[in-house]
């Protein structure tokens, strides 16, 4: 809707006061493709010259206050490479260090010789022609699209040449600089001798109860804990497992013989649990013998558990002997009020017990009365979905299953009646929702930069549900009045279309784009609610009053079946007419263009105005009795621009019907033309006047008879032949009044709702 803005006395373009020695260019050959609602590599040929002079045609693109005693002529010093696609692809670059003839191709830790073609005319992009494979007979040459091209361009000022490229002492580097390169060359070598020596390690991860306590509730809610934030120890694999336990003894204040460690195994189900005390002879051998026999993923960590039992004065003490019948379980408390799981400790349970003989000791690792009711549940595993299961007290744990490194969840047996009163009541419904909650960043659609608030959501939640929040939380009575847009991930911009009212099922539906998934959504709050506007079709129309000048759209809203004859009528109830008969028509303007004149019968429905301009205005009087030897044509305005050393038509502002009549020359349609725009003649004798078809145009003299290059008497498709206004596209001075000078090719707009 750009055409209808227009602003006082401005001219669009950059001047510049200087340019800097080294000039880097960005080809922008990636950008965001509305039609696709994709991001689009643009492979199109574009040339560049070996050099680049920035004074030419007197300085065009400095501004009056530049220094013009500095020669702005720029060398070629690198070409960055871009080959592939949107998706993926390789960079590599053609350089010159010293502005040598001689181009060199850095390809990762290659490096080769290159000729100036290769380095520039082989990256201009485009289209590449294979030469025929029969030579001699009239093949047809096969093109194909060059998928690498410049993307970025390095160029040299010729007078800052010497300063540039120049050798380099260390005396001409900051000290602030020469202590961080010494620094990061320090660090680099560290690394370096670390990775070669990484081979004579083991990292071994000791977790230990302090580890769950800290995690569980805060970091993570299933399993046990995250390997990557607890203690860890770099050993040489040829230390024997006995001098580990000594350090661990120093780090941890445990005596050898107290220490127990326990293997990790990663289950089927995904979880990762203690799977066994390490034996005996197993603890005799070496790190790197141990990781190697324990470890089954081959990886360079060895992951263990660190047992340690206290005894009532709280000082470390042996850990108990384990038979084949003793299973080691670990315990979660969920507290419902508070919503918080926290981990409580671990016991040593006979396999063949029940749940039942622990309840008092259970009520005491979580500061319960003795005889409070509790229920137990087994935390099974929480990929793909949650699994957790309720625990038969009556039932003993080898029955139920229970084995070495299980997880028991337990909490107070919730009454009845209080059951509403807690978002998630039990433990099953509480992970499910910590699996599935997601915080979600609400932006209101008319400021779509800027999170207006956020919301903890469950990516379950269904549609009714996310509306009823956000209705709620902005204080809106009627949720049905909510209306959410997707966010596009590429273009970080509102999706074109909203989501229809519970046209998706959950949460999760609505914030995924293609493979993204985004914690973004934008809402507005609609006159009527969505159901009932969905019923409805909304469009924009920009009004062209026929004297004024102005355009106002109006929002036109009606039932999907309606025509565009009532769209019409529905205009003329609401804008001002310049004489009560006036006929009104609707067209469909792209680009500057007039590609569709709408028959009223025409049903509105797959009307899109996303893209295109839905424009009104009056039938004017000469148009409505047309003779047999009259036409229709379009005119627009244009100027041509140069674009990748080709000169190409620009359209801009407001194009527009016009009748012309056999025998007229082009004299005549000039002076019907400016008296209809109102171009002051000082302006409108710099015009050109020129017969356009698909693009190109042929220039005509005031004695050319315009109606002999007209032959199509039909309008629609008329588009592609157009009388072309070749002018500057600026805005207009506005030294007149508006009624002595209507520009109708640049006018104000209002917005009506």
């Amino acid at each position: 809707m750009l055409e209808f803005f227009i602003f006082q006395d401005a001219k669009k373009g950059v001047l510049f006061i200087d340019f800097p020695p080294v000039l880097q260019l960005q080809l922008k050959r990636f950008e965001y493709d509305f039609m696709r609602d994709a991001m689009v590599k643009i492979n199109d040929r574009y040339e560049f010259p070996l050099q680049l002079d920035l004074d030419r045609e007197n300085g065009k693109y400095l501004s009056p206050d530049a220094d013009r005693s500095v020669r702005n002529l720029y060398t070629l010093h690198s070409v960055l490479v871009h080959s592939g696609g949107v998706h993926g692809g390789h960079y590599y670059a053609f350089i010159r260090p010293t502005l040598s003839d001689q181009w060199y191709k850095f390809d990762d830790e290659r490096v080769t010789k290159e000729d100036v073609k290769r380095a520039l005319e082989e990256q201009y992009g485009g289209e590449e022609e294979l030469p025929p494979t029969n030579p001699g007979f009239n093949n047809t040459p096969f093109k194909f699209t060059k998928y690498s091209n410049a993307y970025m361009l390095v160029y040299i000022r010729e007078s800052d040449k010497d300063k540039i490229i120049c050798n380099v002492d260390e005396k001409d580097i900051a000290e602030h600089l020469r202590i961080r390169l010494k620094k990061e060359q320090e660090e680099k070598e560290d690394k370096r001798r670390y990775k070669a020596q990484a081979h004579l390690y083991t990292i071994i991860k000791v977790a230990r109860d302090e580890d769950l306590a800290e995690q569980i509730g805060r970091d993570i809610y299933f399993d046990l804990v995250d390997h990557d934030k607890v203690r860890s120890f770099r050993v040489q694999k040829q230390t024997s497992f006995m001098a580990f336990k000594e350090e661990i003894a120093k780090e941890f204040g445990i005596p050898i013989q107290l220490q127990r460690f326990w293997i990790w195994a990663k289950r089927q189900n995904h979880t990762y649990r203690p799977n066994r005390p390490l034996l005996p002879q197993e603890e005799a051998q070496t790190v790197g013998q141990l990781r190697e026999v324990s470890n089954k993923t081959h990886t360079a960590e060895l992951r263990l558990f660190l047992e340690v039992e206290f005894g009532p004065d709280l000082h470390p003490i042996a850990p108990p002997d384990k038979s084949k019948d003793d299973i080691l379980l670990f315990f979660k408390l969920y507290d419902p009020e508070k919503g918080e799981l926290r981990y409580v400790g671990r016991l040593f349970l006979k396999s063949s017990s029940k749940p039942i003989e622990i309840l008092r000791k259970l009520n005491q690792m979580a500061g319960f009365d003795p005889d409070e009711e509790i229920e137990l549940y087994e935390e099974i595993k929480f990929e793909p979905c949650v699994m957790c299961e309720h625990l038969d007290k009556r039932t003993s744990f080898r029955l139920s299953q229970i084995e070495d490194g299980d997880i028991i969840c337990f909490q107070k047996s919730p009454p009845l009646e209080s059951e509403q009163e807690c978002r998630y009541p039990d433990v099953p419904s509480f992970l499910e929702y910590v699996h599935n909650r997601q915080i979600v960043r609400f932006r209101a659609l008319d400021r779509p930069k800027e999170d207006a608030f956020c919301l903890e959501l469950s990516k379950q939640h269904s549609y009714d549900e996310v509306v009823e929040r956000v209705a709620r939380k902005i204080g809106l009575d009627d949720p049905s009045k909510i209306r959410l847009t997707p966010h596009n991930c590429y273009s970080q911009q509102p999706k074109p279309q909203p989501i229809k009212y519970r046209g998706v099922e959950h949460l999760s539906d609505m914030l995924v784009h293609y493979n993204q998934t985004s914690d973004i959504l934008y809402y507005e709050v609609l006159d009527i609610p969505l159901p009932e506007l969905q019923g409805l079709k909304n469009l924009k129309v920009a009004f062209h009053h026929a004297t004024k000048d102005e355009v106002v759209i109006h929002n036109i809203r009606l039932p999907k079946q309606s025509t565009v004859g009532d769209v019409i009528n529905e205009l003329k109830t609401k804008v001002e007419l310049s004489h009560p008969n006036a006929e009104l028509r609707l067209l469909e303007v792209f680009y500057h263009k007039i590609y569709k004149i709408f028959a009223p019968n025409e049903k509105i429905e797959n009307i899109n105005d996303q893209y295109w301009t839905l424009r009104a205005e009056e039938i004017p009087e000469e148009e409505k009795n047309l003779g047999p030897n009259d036409r229709l044509i379009h005119v627009y305005h244009f100027t041509k621009e140069s674009a990748q050393n080709q000169m190409q038509v620009q359209n801009f502002g407001e194009p527009f019907f016009l009748v012309i009549h056999e025998g007229e020359t082009l004299a005549e349609v000039k002076e019907r033309i400016q008296r209809k725009l109102q171009v002051p003649d000082e302006e409108f004798s710099k015009w050109k006047f020129a017969f356009l078809s698909l693009g190109r145009p042929e220039y005509l003299v005031d004695t050319d008879t315009v109606f002999n290059r007209f032959q199509r008497r039909d309008v629609y498709g008329a588009w592609e032949q157009y009388l072309g206004l070749e002018h500057s596209d600026n805005a207009p001075k506005r030294a007149y009044s508006v009624n002595q000078n209507r520009h109708t090719y640049e006018k104000p707009v209002k917005i009506y709702n």
